[in-house]
């Protein structure tokens, strides 16, 4: 399944007892409709409050129980309009929505304008002061390659030697047409760690208002020390918007 959702109301994608997650609702309609158990595999863990527009959802289910079509009304009218399902289609016996994965695509939207929009608020990271363009570019060109990104990343618990290297294909910053100053931040690499983009954004951000050189990330990557990078972006800017397989 290919699912959109609006992050805002949820903790995350993953399934955490006594809070609301995207995998939980969605793991219950699906249940639901086969009147079966459901365990799902996901392309990306999105944390609590990020968005999602090309989320990649696996699961088995008994041969002739799944019609995409029909299966895709149901779910969308039970999990509808926060998680939308796109699209429903019958995978080949090997495929999981994570390994099988060959590149993810990020975007990070900025509202950059005197006052807030509220129509944008709960998608885009207000920010009241101009930002250089520019710079920002400048130095989000630097992350483009394999490097390790130990400065960028929370490392996960328990796994102190897991490796933080990821290779990152397109880094891109782009203006968006409209009212106020919208400026998205587009990433793709074959893996992120985790808060990977928002904290390459945080420090972009930083780099756009002056407060850091643009040689920050350079600097950052080579010297694999998380104080070295700026703080977190928002989650509410942040959506997984693409998976290629």
């Amino acid at each position: 399944m290919v699912i959109s959702y609006d992050g805002s109301a949820f903790r995350g994608f993953a399934p955490n007892e006594g809070v609301r997650t995207i995998g939980a609702d969605l793991r219950s309609a699906l249940e639901r409709i086969l009147r079966s158990e459901v365990e799902l595999s996901v392309a990306g863990r999105t944390d609590a409050g990020v968005h999602a527009r090309g989320q990649v959802v696996s699961f088995d289910a008994q041969s002739g129980a799944v019609r995409p079509d029909e299966m895709r009304r149901s779910l969308n009218s039970l999990l509808g309009p926060s998680i939308v399902v796109r699209e429903v289609a019958t995978a080949p016996d090997d495929f999981h929505a994570r390994f099988s994965a060959r590149w993810r695509r990020y975007r990070y939207r900025l509202l950059t304008s005197e006052v807030p929009d509220p129509f944008l608020s709960s998608t885009t990271w207000w920010t009241p002061e101009a930002l250089d363009h520019h710079r920002m570019a400048d130095a989000a060109h630097e992350l483009v390659g394999t490097h390790d990104f130990t400065s960028f990343c929370r490392r996960p618990k328990g796994r102190p030697d897991a490796s933080m290297v990821r290779r990152v294909t397109d880094a891109r910053w782009t203006h968006e047409p409209g009212e106020g100053r919208v400026l998205t931040f587009e990433i793709t690499a074959t893996a992120f760690c985790h808060q990977m983009v928002r904290s390459i954004v945080g420090t972009l951000v930083d780099i756009g208002r002056g407060r850091r050189p643009t040689s920050t990330v350079t600097v950052a990557l080579a010297g694999e020390d998380r104080s070295l990078a700026g703080q977190l972006a928002p989650p509410h800017g942040l959506i997984l918007w693409e998976v290629g397989y």
